[in-house]
C-alpha cells in the first residue's frame, strides 16, 4: 500500500474509532487498544504491519433484516462473515468492509452502516503471534438502480460455500465472534430503526 494510501486509510480509521461509541466496557478497552495501535504504527492498517494488523469485515443481511449471508472458511472450518486485508483503494474502513463483502458475496447492490458494530481481537497466522484487529460493521442488501432486490449469493474463490442463515441459526452454525456481531447489530437495529446506510460504488 502506498504511504500516500496509508496516511489517508489510518487518519480515517483513527477518527472512526476515536469518535465510535463502545456498546459495552470491553468494547471500549479494545477501542482504547486499536487506536493505540493506530497511534504506534503508521501503517497499521496495512498486512505488512506485524505482528498485528487492522482489518475489516461485514456482517450482510437480507433486505428484511431476517437472515444474514455466511461463507465457510476452510482455513478456519467454520461459517463467518465477509472480511479481509485493507487495499490500496480503500478510501475508508468502512468502504473497505463493503468491498469486502461485494467481493464476496456476489450481490452488487450493498448498503453499509458507517458505523462499525463491534471490534474483534483475534489470533490469525500472518505473522508469528499475529492479530486481526477487526473492525466489524454491517450491510444490508439495497435495491438497485431499477428498485429491484438480487439476493443471489455467488461463491468466491476464497471460500468454499456461502449461503443464507435465518439470524436465529448462527449460534448453531457459526462461533461466538459471529453470534456477538448479529446480536450487536440486532440490538443496534432494534435502537435505531432508521439506520442510516449509504452505498458506496
Amino acid at each position: 500500500m502506498s504511504v500516500a494510501a496509508l496516511r489517508t486509510l489510518r487518519e480515517d480509521a483513527r477518527l472512526a474509532l476515536s469518535d465510535w461509541q463502545a456498546p459495552t466496557a470491553e468494547q471500549f478497552a479494545l477501542q482504547r487498544d486499536y487506536v493505540a495501535h493506530l497511534d504506534a504504527h503508521e501503517n497499521a492498517v496495512d498486512r505488512a504491519c506485524s505482528p498485528d494488523h487492522i482489518t475489516v469485515s461485514a456482517l450482510v443481511f437480507s433486505a428484511d433484516f431476517t437472515r444474514v449471508a455466511l461463507l465457510f472458511h476452510p482455513k478456519f472450518d467454520r461459517w463467518l462473515q465477509m472480511g479481509g486485508h485493507c487495499e490500496p483503494g480503500d478510501s475508508s474502513l468502512a468502504a473497505g468492509a463493503l468491498r469486502e463483502a461485494y467481493e464476496e458475496t456476489g450481490l452488487a447492490s450493498l448498503a453499509i452502516d458507517p458505523d462499525p458494530v463491534v471490534l474483534s481481537r483475534h489470533e490469525v497466522k500472518c505473522w508469528p503471534g499475529g492479530h486481526h484487529l477487526d473492525v466489524q460493521f454491517m450491510a444490508v442488501v439495497a435495491p438497485d438502480d431499477n428498485g429491484v432486490v438480487n439476493e443471489e449469493l455467488v461463491c468466491s474463490h476464497e471460500s468454499t460455500a456461502i449461503r443464507w442463515f435465518p439470524v436465529e441459526d448462527v449460534a448453531s452454525v457459526s462461533d461466538e465472534s459471529v453470534v456477538d456481531l448479529v446480536t450487536f447489530a440486532l440490538d443496534r437495529l432494534d435502537i435505531h430503526r432508521n439506520v442510516t446506510l449509504f452505498t458506496l460504488k
